[in-house]
């Protein structure tokens, strides 16, 4: 039931939900079906009472359940046509699929690329995945990374797929491992920071901070590689999810990423910048889980980007390196 152009919905219709959708939101029940209507428009309809289930008012947040009925009600679509990927985006895009089966996919997503669009952007990797697969008719992200941040990206190709993978997020039961490049001389070993984070937006930027009423939030540094007193090459393990945890618990640290805008430092990356350094070096590397109705293993990982890899090397030839052995046994 997508919108087409100058295609408007001119009555109420009716869906029933069935055991594969149960389980979703009904916000993004509805958004994922309402194609160019408005985010805002749709959260007025069911606050307005207009979209209903099983004849009853109820939140934007309320999961669905097998059986329920969901009253859509006549709606308009946004002016204009909205903006699609053209061909050689998606061919790219197709490029970076790193692994696929029957419940889901796995995205080395290139920096620069937002995981969805909204706040300027048009179009981010979510969309052009749906116009690369628009048979698919679920395909929803597991997770979320920067628009900085590269590597992997976990994608749902089946409702029950992102349910259970949800839940295995709550429990802490997806291994998650980031590469990433840190300012001065690392001297922690390998540490695990536990500390709760904040994020408040202002002016339109999210900003994330430690804070004794924020949320749990942990975070596992090991050291690979030390280069002089200038910068450590670190792989970081987290056990939660939260909006730039990396980021924020790297700089209260005093220790922010290198090419890291909002959170590190001015100076620092400008010496990275001028050794080749034009993005924040923040890599999703790897990520694992095993499957809770079989207990089979998932594993998937995708290399540093090239373009870091370079830094490394322009810092090795500098500097020199320092392998951290002891610390990278642990």
């Amino acid at each position: 039931m997508n919108l087409t152009e100058n295609e408007n919905i001119r009555t109420a219709r009716y869906r029933d939900v069935d055991a594969e959708t149960a389980g979703q939101r009904l916000d993004n029940f509805l958004l994922s079906r309402l194609k160019g209507v408005p985010r805002s428009h749709v959260y007025r309809l069911i606050r307005s009472g207009q979209v209903r289930v099983n004849s009853g008012r109820v939140a934007p947040r309320y999961r669905l359940r097998a059986g329920d009925r969901v009253r859509i009600p006549p709606v308009r679509q946004r002016s204009g046509s909205k903006p699609r990927p053209d061909a050689s985006v998606l061919d790219r895009l197709a490029g970076r699929i790193v692994h696929e089966d029957s419940r889901v996919l796995v995205i080395d997503k290139p920096a620069g690329l937002a995981v969805h669009g909204g706040s300027g952007v048009d179009l981010g990797c979510i969309e052009e995945l749906r116009s690369l697969r628009p048979g698919l008719r679920t395909l929803e992200l597991v997770h979320r990374l920067d628009r900085a941040t590269s590597g992997c990206l976990l994608v749902a190709k089946r409702r029950s797929s992102l349910r259970a993978l949800h839940q295995l997020l709550r429990e802490g039961r997806v291994e998650k491992r980031y590469l990433a490049l840190v300012r001065g001389n690392w001297q922690f070993g390998s540490i695990e920071v536990d500390e709760p984070l904040r994020s408040d937006r202002r002016s339109g930027e999210t900003r994330t901070r430690v804070a004794a009423e924020g949320k749990p939030a942990q975070s596992q540094f090991r050291p690979i590689e030390q280069f002089g007193n200038v910068a450590a090459f670190m792989e970081v393990r987290i056990g939660t999810g939260r909006t730039h945890q990396i980021r924020a618990h790297a700089a209260h640290l005093e220790h922010p990423i290198a090419g890291d805008e909002r959170y590190g430092d001015e100076r620092f990356n400008k010496r990275m910048n001028d050794l080749g350094l034009d993005r924040m070096f923040l890599h999703a590397h790897a990520v694992a889980f095993r499957w809770p109705d079989s207990d089979e293993e998932f594993s998937v990982s995708v290399p540093l980007p090239l373009e870091l890899g370079r830094v490394l090397e322009s810092l090795e030839h500098k500097r020199g390196k320092r392998k951290l052995r002891s610390t990278a046994r642990r």
